[in-house]
């Protein structure tokens, strides 16, 4: 794919298909939804859950007070049976029925690639399903404990569905208490290494890469903090290379286009980077612009530049609440601005550019209805229509200083800015972060022979003429109204 920056949009596969009729498959996603995607400039779609989970741990898990609480919140008349299990509790490796089946798969794949788009899916590395057939299969490459370490912890471990005298780990966060549903893989057993790594090389078939969940985990130093106890008593030696570092780069020298994508936290971004992830979630500045710091923001984008252009920048995605409950309506688009001017991958999540303010716990199989917004909808779809021209997928960003109108005015603070230059052309970008109005000048170089240059606003289809002299002395002068943008166009 010859784009820097590419647009990626996420689907919960699982209630997206519904859209195409109750029965639907992936078969019945007609040509004009591949085209339309290709015409706003997506470049990736994830489909998200298209694994078969297993249908077993429902009852047993999927129940508890705050999933209930979770379901009651976003569909008010859930049911029993609307309940079909997390997506990332996987049984194995096989498409979901209500996807349809293999073949089609391989289909929809070569539609979008057709198209230009490529198709990523999930890779859920650190677990599969408490219930997993492969526990009877391949019981190896899972975490073992015993009755001892069972009885000091039942709620981490529990008895191995396969054998009664045999216990297992829960999957897990350190920093939080296990996923109840799921099994935790052994990433010092070098058998369970090599079973990812075939999934992996098996996918590079299926899909053209992979969002690979909670990346972080089988970090050697993260695994051996989590799991210290286990792997002290049965011996475990520390690997010696990393699992992402062996792995990955297996399946790039099968396939060297495969993108791999990290859900990645706590600072380890650059870390997964350099094993060979090409692109790394940069959940800290979704944070940021949550707490509207706009100093904050501004230093973010100092980061080098390699690590910026492997960033992931999103508001929200099926973990996080909608962003625009978590920011309010005009904050939420001013911080659309930012994240899809900025280098990195530009990441959607289905709903988003409609407005829907309801978070959809990923165990549910039916949505609610939402009135959609029409003025956000032309807000995106103009935003979109900006930023797919290929100044904002291949061209070279820079960061602008937002310099002070006078001494006493430090309105100025809540603006950022950068410009964006590709052969001949040149965009301006500058966002007002702040419910107040405020000012600044912009300095950037010009080239021209002429004194006036031509200032086109393209967010708001304003043309503004103003003296290259000027821009070049004093800056040009840039007022914007509260979470306020614009996307010049400079002749």
């Amino acid at each position: 794919m010859n784009v820097k920056y590419p647009r990626l949009l996420e689907l919960n596969s699982r209630i997206w298909i519904k859209r195409f009729g109750k029965n639907a498959t992936l078969a019945d996603v007609p040509d004009s939804q591949i085209d339309f995607w290709k015409s706003i400039g997506y470049n990736y779609i994830w489909l998200m859950g298209v694994w078969n989970n297993n249908k077993k741990v429902i009852d047993e898990y999927c129940f508890e007070p705050d999933l209930i609480k979770s379901y009651t919140d976003a569909l008010k008349d859930w049911h029993k049976d609307d309940v079909i299990g997390s997506p990332y509790s996987i049984d194995k490796y096989e498409i979901n029925n209500l996807l349809g089946t293999k073949k089609d798969l391989l289909d929809f794949k070569k539609r979008l690639n057709d198209a230009g788009i490529f198709l990523v899916l999930d890779f859920v590395c650190n677990h599969f399903s408490a219930k997993s057939s492969l526990i009877w299969t391949n019981k190896e490459i899972f975490l073992p404990a015993d009755e001892y370490i069972f009885k000091n912890d039942p709620y981490t471990f529990y008895p191995s569905p396969a054998n009664d005298n045999e216990y297992l780990a829960h999957g897990r966060d350190p920093l939080f208490p296990p996923w109840k549903d799921t099994v935790q893989i052994n990433f010092y057993e070098p058998a369970a290494r090599k079973f990812l790594t075939n999934i992996l090389l098996d996918l590079t078939e299926l899909c053209d890469g992979v969002r690979c969940d909670m990346a972080m985990l089988p970090l050697n130093n993260i695994f051996f903090n989590t799991w210290i106890g286990v792997l002290k008593k049965y011996g475990y030696e520390r690997p010696e290379k990393e699992f992402w570092e062996e792995a990955i780069s297996m399946v790039k020298s099968k396939r060297d286009d495969f993108v791999f994508i990290a859900e990645t936290y706590w600072d380890l971004e650059w870390q997964l980077q350099k094993l060979g992830f090409d692109f790394t979630y940069d959940k800290r500045l979704t944070d940021r612009l949550v707490a509207g710091d706009v100093n904050s923001i501004r230093d973010h984008f100092q980061a080098e530049e390699e690590y910026q252009n492997k960033s992931v920048r999103f508001l929200e995605n099926h973990d996080e609440d909608r962003a625009i409950i978590k920011l309010g309506r005009e904050r939420s688009l001013a911080a659309a601005v930012i994240m899809s001017t900025i280098p990195g991958v530009a990441f959607y999540f289905d709903g988003q550019c409609d407005g829907k303010k309801i978070k959809l716990p990923v165990q549910l199989g039916r949505e609610p209805e939402e009135k959609q917004d029409e003025k956000i909808k032309e807000f995106y779809r103009n935003l979109f229509n900006i930023t797919k021209a290929k100044i904002f997928r291949m061209g070279k960003w820079q960061l602008l200083e937002t310099i002070p109108v006078s001494a006493s005015d430090k309105s100025n603070e809540n603006l950022l800015a950068w410009e964006w230059r590709h052969e001949d052309e040149i965009r301006i970008v500058v966002v007002n972060y702040n419910s107040s109005t405020a000012r600044c000048r912009l300095k950037f170089d010009i080239s021209s022979i002429q004194d006036e240059v031509v200032l086109k606003d393209l967010m708001n289809n304003n043309i503004y003429k103003r003296s290259l002299h000027e821009i070049s002395e004093k800056g040009l002068f840039v007022e914007l109204k509260s979470f306020n943008s614009h996307i010049f166009q400079v002749s």
